[in-house]
Formats: structure tokens, C-alpha cells, sequence
């Protein structure tokens, strides 16, 4: 069964930075991404940390699901 990746903030950016979302700010530790797709924009918070315990991960991974499709996103945040 395939397994959470222990990531870093970096590489989560990274990760949604591939699928067209944009940094737009940081309030604390937080860092907003953002994405505008047609008349709706699309936003994302990733934690700042060097690295993200994995039910944050996973927090992250399904709130990201609403608008990246399963198949394109799992294989960023699970191992095969």
C-alpha cells in the first residue's frame, strides 16, 4: 500500500507550482497559493516548515483534490 512522503514546504510549492498555482503571500507560517482558472480562483495553504508532519501532508493532498485530479496528484505526495 502506498505511503504519505514525509515533504518540505518547498517541495509542496514546487509540486503546485507544476500544476499552475502561484505564491501570493504569507501571513505567519502560512504561505498562500493561488491559481485562476476561468471566473473562480483557487487557493491553497502550506504551512512553512522545513519539514510537514504527514496528516499535514495529507491535510494538504485532500484539500488540493477539489481541484487537481487524484491520478495527476498522487503520484507527488505517495510512494509506489
Amino acid at each position: 500500500m502506498p505511503k504519505l512522503k514525509i515533504l518540505s514546504a518547498k517541495e509542496i510549492i514546487r509540486i503546485f507550482e507544476s500544476f499552475g498555482f502561484i505564491v501570493v503571500g504569507q501571513k505567519g507560517s502560512h504561505i498562500k497559493l493561488e491559481r485562476q482558472i476561468k471566473n473562480s480562483k483557487q487557493t491553497l495553504t502550506v504551512p512553512n516548515h522545513g519539514e510537514i508532519d504527514r496528516g499535514t501532508v495529507g491535510a494538504i493532498y485532500r484539500q488540493a483534490l477539489r481541484y487537481i485530479p487524484e491520478r495527476e496528484l498522487g503520484e507527488c505526495f505517495y510512494t509506489k
